[in-house]
Formats: C-alpha cells, sequence, structure tokens
C-alpha cells in the first residue's frame, strides 16, 4: 500500500471558501482616482509581512474597528483620498454573499477520508458572529484558528505552528494549507507545508489539495 502524504488539511477562509475580499478594492479605487495596488496598500498594508498596519493590529485582535478606521483614513488623507474602511466592507459583502461550493465539497471530503482539517484566517473580532454562521465549522473542521483571537495573523509561522498543535500536533511536511494570497502560501511552505495557492478559479487548486489525497 501507498504511504500517505498528508495527514492534515488546513485552509483558509476569505478567498478560499468566498470570493477574494482584496477585489473588491478595484471598483473603490477606480471611485477615488486611485491605483489599485495603492489601495490595497493603504488598507492592508504590506501583506506579505506582519507589522504595525492598523489593518494588521485588528486582525491581531490589538485595536478595535473604529480605531483602524481612523487610522486608515489618515493614511489615505496622505495619498489625497478619503478611505472610509466602512465602505470598503460594504464593498466586500457585495462581492462574498454565497460559499464556493466546489472548496466546500473537497473540504468535506478530506473530513470524511479521514484527514483532520482546520481554518486559519486573518480576520477581525467584530466579524467572527457572521462569518462563523457561514459554515458548520464544527462539521468541517476539527479546529478554528482565527487571528484576532489567538493573536498573531498569517504570514507569521507561529499561526500555522499553532493550528498544527491544535490539530495533534501533526509535522508541517504532513499537512497541506491552501490560501489564496501568495505570502501566505510561501510562509507555509517555508515552514515545511505542502502549500496550494487557490486562485479566483479554484479548479487547480481542488486538482492539487485532491491529488496529495490520492496518493494515500
Amino acid at each position: 500500500m501507498p504511504t500517505q502524504v498528508i495527514d492534515a488539511v488546513l485552509f483558509d477562509y476569505g478567498g478560499v471558501f468566498t470570493h477574494s475580499p482584496f477585489s473588491a478594492a478595484a471598483p473603490m479605487a477606480e471611485k477615488l482616482g486611485l491605483a489599485h495596488e495603492t489601495l490595497l496598500h493603504i488598507i492592508f498594508g504590506p501583506y506579505d509581512r506582519d507589522t504595525d498596519h492598523p489593518w494588521h493590529q485588528i486582525e491581531r485582535g490589538e485595536i478595535g474597528i473604529e480605531e483602524a478606521r481612523n487610522s486608515i483614513k489618515s493614511l489615505g488623507r496622505e495619498h489625497g483620498a478619503e478611505v472610509d474602511l466602512f465602505e470598503f466592507f460594504g464593498a466586500i459583502a457585495a462581492i462574498t454573499q454565497g460559499m464556493n461550493d466546489a472548496m466546500v465539497e473537497v473540504a468535506r471530503f478530506a473530513k470524511a477520508e479521514g484527514y483532520r482539517t482546520a481554518i486559519v484566517t486573518n480576520n477581525i473580532a467584530e466579524f467572527s458572529e457572521h462569518w462563523r454562521k457561514t459554515l458548520p465549522l464544527d462539521e468541517m473542521f476539527d479546529t478554528v484558528v482565527d487571528s484576532s483571537q489567538v493573536g498573531m495573523r498569517k504570514p507569521d509561522p507561529r499561526i500555522f505552528a499553532h493550528a498544527l498543535e491544535c490539530l495533534g500536533n501533526v509535522a508541517p511536511h504532513r499537512a497541506a494549507f491552501l490560501d489564496d494570497f501568495q505570502g501566505n502560501v510561501d510562509a507555509a511552505i517555508e515552514l515545511g507545508m505542502h502549500g496550494i495557492l487557490v486562485e479566483p478559479d479554484p479548479t487547480e487548486a481542488i486538482a492539487k489539495l485532491r491529488q496529495l489525497i490520492a496518493k494515500s
């Protein structure tokens, strides 16, 4: 019998089970007369690093949503634009209705096949009650690691180590991780995990995960 390659599958939430929140910035940038990348940097900061940018602070649960909103407004004014975080949240809500059924299906399949499963999400405490209702978390996942609750955020390798510990001390090379942001995937790979980038069309990512599972 072939040797099982992985024991666990870890999933991001936004951009994996829903549309990517990053895409919501494009129409808002056009409205404000900013380049898309400029607006992303104002709102999210250098997302492939863990810094003291207000978005990173709110994802680590260090500040509240109003403080982050005011700080990001100030950053926007440095570029001559009125960037309102609440307007951005409205744009996210408009494009993230409904679940990615194909990703839900493969997550259920992995769980049914005996793999330990987890969500590892950079999220905001004020949104917790809403997003947690969008999936039957207890049924689909063995653990949920929310950055705003654990005080760590991707790509900090500690959040991956924490999730693997919660899954029963799974070794990094025995786990797959799916995320829509390349920086987070790269961080997981550097730790030794099987990193899979989820594109807007998740077909290839799902195929790569199924290949890993098929090697069992």
